[in-house]
Order: structure tokens, then sequence, then C-alpha cells
């Protein structure tokens, strides 16, 4: 059942008369915000949803209050679930934040299952609340919008065809053993190809490492083809598995049919992603087609992209492209991680009409760096209303947009963008958007958008006390 907050005495007040004087006072600031009953009617939302009568029926849940304070604190200070869970257990002040005092830590466990209702809309949501709480503070004005994107990289190695294919290859044995262990005793049939796929992949990393020459290519390509027969063996086996479990030939008995069914679902979608790796991996390797479309970067994470910036130090990184946009104050009041990779130029727009939605105006001046400039997008920021644009142009520039962008606001505009870079470095610092710790789409969604609220949340603490 969902319980809003825990109704208690607080330890300080029992234990320790003068505690109050051992929180940090960004801490205080954000305790204090953190009050505000519309971001616990978000969660709360959240919370019911994961079944049809939590509200009235079942056990006490975890209340919604210390479900919104452990997140934020774990994404203030970039712990782990198990660290988030330690750190408040052993500490007064944390369990004072949390609104736990005296009652039971939830465990990383429970606070996983928990954290993973928050879905997209509720945390715009939380953000959008934020926002709000920032200008009624006049911390923000939406007076200025400055927009840029980064990369947030998921959680995988470095993606290489032989490493793609051993991967598959171990998934699958893996699965197929648990299914065998399930089933009828010789109703899987299964050949375990682990080894020599492994001496297969560590010759490829030996070769890889020396000079390209003829005889090392042939060599390289032998292993190639020997590797893609190994892993479509294990492929047919997997497939073989999968057709007997959906035919009904192999069942499990009484609640095992659920377990021999799940396994059967995960032989499926991952030999669909295995039969796309051998596809690029004949394209690439043997017959020299580098550029070829939809590459699978991973068989955990699908959804990740290569992503160019142009960054001297990492050429090419593999993650999600994540949107920024910000007011006044270095306060983030917007964000979006794009499905797909698309051209900065066409999140312009959006960012505008967002913009407007949430301060009810169009900003005096909006700036970004070249990757939006167009005349389209100069425009259509002067239609929604915007007195000054600062998008500068790359290349050889005629004499009268030389000399537009050399006026004075033009040029300090250019220097207030600057600090989009300095966000994105502490946001990727200090919250943890360097990597995604949490798998899938969704958990891209929820770990940037926990790190967008806790930049903000911190952003309100250092401006101080709310004003009379």
């Amino acid at each position: 059942m969902v319980r809003r907050e825990y109704a208690q005495r607080s330890v300080f007040e029992v234990l320790l008369p003068d505690g109050d004087k051992l929180w940090e006072p960004a801490l205080r600031r954000i305790d204090e915000v953190l009050d505000d009953d519309a971001l616990l009617d978000l969660v709360e939302d959240a919370l019911e949803g994961r079944r049809p009568m939590s509200r009235i029926r079942g056990r006490l849940g975890t209340p919604a209050e210390v479900v919104l304070r452990m997140l934020v604190l774990k994404h203030l200070y970039d712990w782990s679930f198990d660290e988030c869970e330690r750190e408040v257990r052993g500490s007064l002040v944390y369990r004072a934040f949390c609104r736990i005092d005296c009652e039971r830590v939830p465990d990383a466990k429970t606070l996983i299952r928990l954290a993973q209702l928050l879905g997209p809309g509720t945390l715009k949501g939380l953000v959008e609340r934020l926002v709000a709480v920032a200008w009624q503070r006049k911390i923000i004005r939406g007076f200025r919008m400055r927009v840029d994107t980064t990369v947030v990289e998921t959680n995988i190695h470095y993606p290489t065809d032989s490493s793609l294919l051993a991967d598959g290859v171990r998934v699958l044995t893996r699965t197929l053993k648990q299914l065998r262990q399930v089933v009828e005793p010789g109703a899987i049939r299964l050949r375990d190809r682990a080894r020599s796929v492994a001496r297969r992949v560590f010759e490829i990393v030996q070769h890889s490492r020396r000079a390209a020459k003829a005889p090392v290519q042939v060599r390289m390509r032998t292993l190639y083809r020997e590797l893609m027969g190994l892993t479509r063996a294990v492929v047919r086996q997997a497939e073989t598995a999968a057709e007997q479990v959906a035919a009904g030939a192999v069942r499990g008995g009484g609640l095992a049919q659920i377990q021999v069914e799940a396994l059967a679902e995960g032989l499926r979608h991952t030999t669909g992603l295995v039969r796309r790796v051998l596809a690029q991996t004949r394209a690439r390797v043997l017959k020299g087609d580098t550029h070829y479309p939809d590459k699978v970067l991973s068989l955990f994470e699908p959804h990740t992209e290569a992503i160019r910036k142009g960054k001297a130090a990492k050429p090419t990184e593999f993650g999600k492209l994540v949107k920024l946009q910000e007011a006044e104050a270095q306060f983030i009041t917007d964000y979006a991680v794009c499905a797909t990779r698309i051209p900065d130029g066409d999140l312009w727009v959006p960012a505008l009409e967002r913009h407007v939605s949430l301060f009810g105006r169009a900003p005096r001046l909006a700036v970004a760096d070249a990757g939006f400039a167009s005349g389209k997008n100069e425009q259509a920021a002067t239609n929604h209303g915007v007195r000054r644009v600062a998008l500068p142009t790359r290349g050889r520039l005629s004499a009268t947009r030389h000399a537009h962008q050399r006026q004075r606001w033009f040029r300090r505009a250019l220097r207030w963008r600057t600090g989009c870079e300095g966000r994105i470095s502490v946001v990727k610092r200090r919250h943890g958007l360097r990597r995604c710790r949490y798998r899938g789409l969704d958990g891209m969604e929820r770990w940037v958008g926990l790190g967008v609220i806790a930049n903000d949340l911190l952003v309100l603490a250092r401006a101080g006390p709310r004003k009379p």
C-alpha cells in the first residue's frame, strides 16, 4: 500500500536536541525545497501505478517522500544503490533528510524496484515543478535561454565484431544451460563451444596488434570465418530449443513452465541480435563495407549509438544524444534524450516551444553553438518573439554577417553560451551523467532526469534561503 510519509517524531528531537547544527547549509535548503507537496504528489502517483489497488490494499510500502529523497541523495553525490543504503543507514543527518529517522532504511533492491516506477513523465513533471519554484524565488526569470547537446555513454565495453560474437555465444550458452536445468533431462541438446570461441577471439586480438600485412590479414579473415561458423552453430541450437518450447515439445513441471517460457523468449531476443551481428561482421570484415547501417554495438544495450562530437580525446562516443537547455543562474529548465541521432539544428525549435510553455513568453536572448545555426532557425526564433538571437555561423562570412556577429551584444551572448560547457562538465563529473548505470532506454531517461533534478536542487540551495 502506498504511503506518503512516516508519522513519528524526528530522531533529532529524541536523541540529539542540537542535531540541526550537523546539517550542511546546502542540504538544509534542499530539504526545504523537497517539502513541496506538488513534488510528493508526482512521486505518489507514480508509485500508485505499480498495482491497480496500491493506494488501499497490500502491506505498507516505502513512503513516497522517502523514495524521492533517497534518489535525490543518490544522484546528488553520485552513489550506487548499495552506497546510498549504507550511507543513509549510518548517518543521523541522512536519516533525518530522507524522513526515515528510526524506521528501517529501504535496502538497495527495494530502491531499485521503486526507482523503475518513475517514468519520463514523472521526472519531467519534477523538473517543471522545480522551474516553477525557481521562478517564484526569482532565481530565474526566463529572459535568457541557451541550448547544447552532449553524449551520455551507456555502460558497455568497447564494441568490436569479435567481442560481440563472443558475448552472443556466452549469453546463448548460459541461457541454454539454465533451460536444461528446468526441463526433463535430455530434452535440450547442447554442445558448449565457449572455449573454442574464446581461443579464436584471443588470437584475433593478438593479430590485430601487429602490422597490417597481407599474411596477417589473411589469417584474421580465416579466424573470423571460424568464429562466425561457431556462432552460427550456437544460434541454431538456441533457435531449435526456442521452437521446441513454442511447439510444446519441451515443458517444465508446474510453475517451472513460466520460467521455461521466459528463457525461450530470451533466446529468441538474443538470437535476433546475434543474427544482426553476424550480418554486420560479414559485411565489415569479409566484404570491407565499414559503413554498414544500423550496427549493433551491444547485446545488453542495443539502443546504443556511435556518435562523433569532434572531440580530440574521444572521437567516437557510444551512448545517446542528450539535449540540455538552461535559463539564468545555470538552472537546467529542460532535457531530452534523443531516441535516434539527429542534427543539433532540429532541436532548436522544440527548445523554444518548451521555453514558452514553461515561462509563458519567449526569451529575450536565445543562444546556441554553431551546430544550431541556420537561417531557418534564426527566423523561427524571431517568429516566436525572441529579440536577440545569437547563432554563430561557420565558414566564410559576408560583410553584413561579419558585422552582425561582431556586435558587442552578440559577443557577450557567445561568452555567456560557453557556460553550457561548464554545466555539462559539472553534471557529468558530479552527478554521474558521464556514463549511465541504468539499463535500457527507460533507464537512460531516468538516469538523465534524476541527474538534472539533483543539479537544479543544488542551484536552488546555493541561491540561498527563500526571500520574503
